[in-house]
């Protein structure tokens, strides 16, 4: 079934599966070119009630079948019966835009009635130099009653539309916006399986198990029983980021589905899913499935599914889970066609360059992992656990030292990471430092916070206190991946000392557990004015904003002056306008417990960053030839004209 001559006979290009709804006419479309009969079932309800039309579609050619209505069906909801080898199979729509409450059956949904009032003309916002990514959950966003979002708002999509919430401090988009963030990465948004859309609000999951792909998720919607609800919803989010000069990334996940039965499985059974050789399941997902990237008819599902996100949607970007476990023959595909439809690097498109277990791929094709960096379009970032590791320490063993929390023997890794890897020093080279993205935390794993606090104070770890020393370490592994070449990633809370008490895999926890706590950026408001002001100097530094394949060649006179101190310069140049405030940096970082003093080069400098302020610009009196660098912090000078 997956031979060459398989895929000749049946493979289908068309981007009309699935429900076209118009004024005057619906289309139903579905590929199952195995069927002997497809039986189109509607119903007036999501759930319950009887079938009150039942149609046989139509055989095409390339195992499409149709059926065709000369009248607006939008609001209904329908399943099919697929026979397969005599057997009739029920099975909602892998290619349907709407489904009711759980997502058993699809919806018929004519798109332009679900637009919020003037999404027609939503617009993202330009952009920037530098791009600063903060990775969110949706319900952590406003779960937390301090949010100041009204009650039947807070975890849902509509939390995002509330502007000014009247609180003692900035809280929710009205604190993205002040932050200085351009964009925003929202965990999975499609509708998942793990959560019952029914219950209550006390359920809580990270959303990595796909049900519906093309169909927002029903638990972040204000009503979940009506399915155009979470549609109109899920627009006016991302309609009310843009209007708040915010971009939008999706958390895209391809590489398994909720449960192996699923609507793929049953519309085309064995296609969608790799096997071993004794037809059991691969699992590199480590979730029980592998989607078969590589098959024609999988790959343009997914890069459908994409290109229907951007347009539809209005998403500015895609992050791959398990970004191993796709091609990169599919991920050069997908980069190629969003630059043809938006503009060249117009939609951001990163990934996980990893998976959990060894799969099967097919001949011919070569996985989307790390080591095969080289192999994907300069457009196609992947996150850098090498950068990650060498900061803060081993990601999975809680008590391994980083660079700033007591780790040895890590300064030639910090200096490599400088340039995006761009030098040597990691197990493979990208061709830029626009392929790599540099962070320190993200939703798996411990936060930022815990993992220092374990690692500085094992055995007597108290997530809630304030430690000096962990707090210092934070402002400096800050500082670094800051002022590394790459893109820019932080976890939401990460920069208010974000802790969940210790759990390293809250994918299921309770809400209270994962949601932002919005009084931690009262309480440790001088560590959020430290990464306000980190986003605003970076924003500031062409040396460092730099994606092209030449910029590495700006960092010079690398330098490791003893144990945990190691300094680096800048050609700070912006060779487009040929200005530049600042034409060269100089960039130390110090994660010593003692002061370090460092010979000033020649020049007159201003203190751009230390360990108290970020965008201070301190000018220093001329001819000073040395500075002292405070024990776990970091510096950043610029050096002036004249």
């Amino acid at each position: 079934m997956t031979s060459r001559e398989f895929d000749g006979k049946f493979r289908y290009d068309g981007k009309d599966l699935g429900v076209k709804c118009k004024k005057e006419e619906t289309v139903f479309k579905v590929w199952s070119p195995l069927a002997e009969r497809v039986e189109l079932r509607l119903y007036k309800e999501g759930a319950g009630g009887d079938v009150c039309r039942r149609e046989e579609m139509k055989q095409q050619e390339r195992g499409v079948w149709e059926q065709r209505f000369p009248e607006n069906l939008h609001g209904m909801y329908y399943d099919y019966l697929v026979r397969i080898d005599g057997k009739d199979t029920r099975t909602a729509d892998p290619y349907a835009a709407g489904c009711s409450c759980n997502g058993s059956r699809s919806m018929v949904v004519d798109l332009k009635q679900t637009n919020p009032e003037g999404f027609e003309a939503d617009m993202a916002p330009l952009l920037e130099g530098e791009q600063i990514i903060y990775e969110l959950h949706i319900k952590d966003f406003s779960y937390d009653k301090d949010s100041g979002v009204p009650e039947p708002y807070r975890g849902k999509y509509k939390a995002f539309t509330v502007m000014g919430t009247n609180g003692r401090y900035p809280t929710c988009m009205e604190y993205l916006k002040k932050l200085g963030i351009t964009h925003v990465h929202l965990l999975p948004f499609f509708d998942y399986g793990s959560v019952d859309e029914a219950g209550d609000e006390s359920q809580y999951n990270w959303g990595y198990d796909p049900v519906n792909f093309n169909v927002p998720e029903g638990s972040y919607a204000t009503d979940a029983e009506d399915g155009t609800v979470r549609i109109r919803e899920c627009k006016e989010m991302i309609q009310a980021f843009h209007k708040n000069g915010i971009r939008v990334i999706m958390d895209v996940v391809y590489n398994h589905t909720y449960r192996e039965d699923s609507w793929l499985q049953r519309m085309v059974p064995g296609y969608y899913y790799r096997h071993h050789e004794d037809g059991s399941l691969s699992d590199g997902s480590a979730c029980g499935n592998d989607i078969a990237a590589g098959r024609p008819m999988v790959d343009n599902y997914i890069a459908d599914s994409v290109m229907y996100w951007a347009k539809e949607y209005h998403v500015d970007g895609f992050r791959f889970d398990l970004m191993g476990l796709l091609t990169v023959e599919l991920m050069n595909r997908i980069r190629r066609e969003l630059n043809a439809e938006f503009g060249e690097g117009e939609k951001l498109l990163y990934g996980e360059p990893w998976r959990a277990d060894n799969s099967p791929m097919e001949n011919g094709t070569k996985a989307a992992l790390k080591e095969n960096t080289s192999c994907l379009d300069n457009g196609i970032g992947i996150f850098s656990d090498d950068t990650r590791d060498a900061i803060k320490g081993h990601v999975f063993y809680e008590e391994e030292p980083g660079f700033v929390n007591g780790g040895t023997n890590l300064e030639a890794l910090i200096l490599h990471a400088v340039t995006g890897w761009r030098d040597g020093g990691a197990s493979f080279r990208p061709k830029s430092c626009a392929q790599i993205v540099n962070y320190v935390s993200a939703h798996d794993n411990f936060t930022l916070w815990d993992k220092l606090v374990l690692s500085m104070h094992n055995g007597e770890s108290d997530f809630s206190i304030r430690y000096d020393d962990v707090f210092a370490a934070n402002k400096l592994a800050a500082f670094i991946y800051f002022t590394c070449q790459g893109n820019l990633f932080m976890q939401a809370g990460e920069e208010f000392g974000r802790t969940k008490y210790g759990e390293e895999n809250s994918y299921c926890s309770k809400p209270e557990l994962n949601m932002l706590r919005w009084s931690r950026t009262v309480e440790y408001g001088d560590l959020v004015d430290y990464y306000r002001g980190l986003i605003q100097v970076r924003k500031k530094l062409p040396g460092l904003c730099d994606k092209s394949r030449s910029a590495a060649a700006r960092i010079g006179k690398k330098t490791i002056h003893g144990e945990k101190v190691v300094s680096f310069r800048v050609d700070n140049r912006d060779f487009d306008t040929s200005s530049g405030k600042w034409e060269e940096l100089f960039v130390i970082y110090n994660a010593s417990f003692d002061g370090y003093t460092v010979g000033l080069p020649e020049g007159t400098w201003e203190v751009l960053v230390d360990d108290e302020e970020a965008d201070c610009c301190r000018k220093l009196p001329k001819g000073q030839e040395k500075i002292l660098v405070k024990g776990q912090s970091g510096m950043l000078l610029g050096r002036c004209e004249g």
